[in-house]
């Protein structure tokens, strides 16, 4: 069963906010529709807040169970006692004629006693099976880390590492850079190490920042452009299944309910991997709306099918 709440904030981003937190959920298990924009209005006149509309879905009530029927037995009335005018009158017990003397009591037979049932087993019988012991399960074993080859002096590899290198030490972040060529335009970097949630960040924002800086710091002054691509934990990976699986939830949505949802705002790669998901969906279509840094994806309903 689906459910809303509609709350209002200074922004978009607040109002949603306000609801996650009223419903104690997560941003990907609900879905936003904007009612109304903010509006700052003249020097502070006719401002208003935004307005935004958040769906989710709780499980359905079970019916209750029907009151068992009544037979027919139980709906008739009892039958009252008659009354009587005289009270009754008890009959006098008989005289019973006196018992007889009791005789001395019988000694108790010698007890035989049953022969000890050997442990051993019979010639035919045949002794009894242990099952086997279930062993416990293998833990799975570690990933081996993975290898890297040297990159070649000169090479647009090593001037990433050693850019990334400088920049890493002045966030205070052990990691270590390896680069690698993918293909011919494009350079991965693995960033490895410990505690690397920090130069992920939310959502993977941090991460943004260290990618959009190396690509400038390898294209600002060259002729022909290079795409670096920055990782860590796989987080790339696992964001773009994550991306998957929540623009798929979306267009069930949209199906079943035939009316538009708005996701989170989105970078440019994010948002082409919404598009690319439901580009062959029946009855759904995709476009962005907004602006930077704030640019969503909308999941529309689309009547009839695609060619």
């Amino acid at each position: 069963m689906e459910k809303y709440i509609v709350t209002t904030g200074k922004s978009i981003d607040l109002a949603i906010r306000a609801a996650l937190t009223e419903l104690s959920l997560d941003r990907d298990a609900v879905s936003v529709e904007v009612l109304e924009n903010a509006r700052s209005g003249f020097l502070g006149i006719g401002a208003s807040p935004a307005k935004v509309k958040v769906t989710y879905e709780v499980p359905d009530p079970k019916p209750a169970e029907p009151a068992p029927a009544l037979s027919a037995a139980s709906r008739k009335p009892k039958k009252q006692a008659p009354k009587l005018d005289k009270p009754l009158e008890m009959p006098k017990p008989p005289v019973l004629p006196a018992a007889p003397a009791a005789e001395p009591p019988k000694k108790d037979a010698p007890r035989t006693e049953k022969p000890v049932r050997s442990e051993k087993p019979a010639k035919n019988e045949q002794p009894k099976k242990q099952a086997p012991r279930k062993e416990a399960p293998k833990a799975a074993p570690k990933a081996e880390p993975r290898e890297y080859a040297p990159v070649e002096p000169g090479s647009q590899e090593e001037k990433v590492e050693n850019f990334l290198k400088g920049l890493l030490e002045r966030m205070d972040s052990n990691a270590v850079p390896h680069a690698f060529r993918k293909d011919g335009d494009t350079i991965g970097v693995e960033l490895v190490g410990e505690d690397l949630g920090a130069l992920i960040g939310r959502r993977g924002e941090t991460l943004d920042a260290i990618q959009h800086l190396a690509n400038y710091a390898l294209n600002h002054d060259a002729s022909k452009r290079t795409r670096v691509t920055v990782d860590a934990e796989n987080y790339r990976g696992k964001r773009e299944e994550s991306l998957r699986h929540l623009a798929r939830k979306m267009a069930a949505k949209v199906v079943k309910y035939r009316k538009n949802m708005t996701l989170e705002p989105m970078n440019a790669y994010e948002r082409h991997v919404i598009h690319a998901t439901l580009q062959d969906v029946p009855n759904v279509t995709t476009y962005s709306t907004g602006t930077e840094p704030n640019r969503r994806v909308v999941v529309a309903y689309e009547k009839g099918e695609k060619n």
